[in-house]
């Protein structure tokens, strides 16, 4: 695999997901007050100003922890790593991963930019029918997700030993 030129696929979807995850919030927090919901599409999607210590649906929100400050930074460095890691060992069949693996980079460096910066994540986008409502994230969480579910399909869809001849 040449990865001189791979690292621009990796590189600038996920550059442009910090960017945009990093203004989004910037935006927020100087547009909505801390708490406050504005309905977007009434019954359904809302944004709002939220802040979360934890990780996804809440998990480990405890304010004032510091175990969970230092084990969710230790564990984004450490997928970020492991992302890295992984890209350069892709071969040249691969390459369909790279484009997820890039928006898990960067929405993984989105969130922990704002980790470290405020000790906690800023979230924005609410989602919610009737009396379901799903916990509020924001654009690297989104960015995470999708990331996912594309590095699952390439993998599950695209078998490289099946494409072989005489197998």
């Amino acid at each position: 695999m040449t990865i001189k030129r791979n690292i621009y696929l990796l590189t600038l979807p996920a550059l442009a997901v910090i960017l945009l995850d990093q203004i989004s919030k910037y935006i927020v927090t100087r547009s909505i007050t801390f708490h406050e919901s504005i309905p977007v599409i009434s019954g359904f999607f809302s944004l709002v100003h939220t802040r979360n210590r934890g990780m996804a649906f809440g998990l480990m929100n405890r304010p004032g922890s510091d175990f969970s400050f230092y084990f969710l930074v230790t564990a984004t460095i450490a997928a970020v790593i492991l992302l890295l890691f992984w890209f350069t060992k892709l071969k040249d069949e691969e390459r369909r991963l790279i484009f997820g693996l890039s928006l898990i980079l960067g929405g993984a460096i989105g969130n922990l930019i704002d980790r470290l910066r405020l000790r906690e994540v800023i979230d924005f986008l609410d989602f919610h029918i009737g009396t379901y409502h799903w916990p509020a994230f924001n654009l690297a969480d989104s960015a995470i997700t999708l990331g996912t579910f594309w590095v699952a399909i390439s993998l599950l869809l695209y078998n490289p030993k099946s494409s072989k001849k005489g197998e």
